[in-house]
């Protein structure tokens, strides 16, 4: 029963990061919409919230030195391992992609205004979705705890 519980607020945890980090991303276009040669960036949602919950193999590390290869290629064992966080690059932020141009600039800029807009309004949208049923979760959590 608690397994079922956690497993639910979980989910929303992780789509709840993603959103946030999406959100970031989102704004960081919009804020360089005017800058020469910005390409937009965007994270995939779907792809990124089933490499979180562990759908998806995660990325395999590696050095570009052929020098600290091992013969599998592979890095060698006594390097330090980094903390395996499933949908998320090495660096701990989502991977992104870049968005598809849709009206081509002058200036190499690839970021669509209106699009982008539409995207921060949606996304804060779900953002504020997903926040309410994790608060609403925890209201009926809390009252099944008390007894009401």
């Amino acid at each position: 029963m608690i397994a079922n519980l956690t497993n639910a607020l979980d989910f929303q945890s992780k789509a709840l990061v993603l959103r946030a980090e999406r959100q970031r991303v989102i704004a960081s276009n919009i804020a360089n919409a005017d800058t020469p040669g910005y390409s937009g960036r965007d994270i995939d949602f779907k792809q990124a919230m089933n490499e979180a919950l562990g759908n998806s193999q995660g990325v395999r590390l590696t050095t570009s030195s052929s020098a600290h290869l091992a013969n599998d290629g592979t890095t060698n064992s006594r390097h330090i391992p980094l903390p395996n966080i499933q949908g998320f690059g090495a660096n701990g932020e989502p991977r992104l992609d870049y968005t598809v141009q849709s009206q081509p600039a002058m200036d190499g800029n690839s970021v669509d205004l209106d699009r982008e807009r539409a995207n921060f309004v949606d996304n804060s949208v779900r953002y504020e979705a997903t926040l309410r049923f994790i608060n609403g979760s925890s209201r009926t959590i809390l009252s099944a705890i008390q007894g009401q």
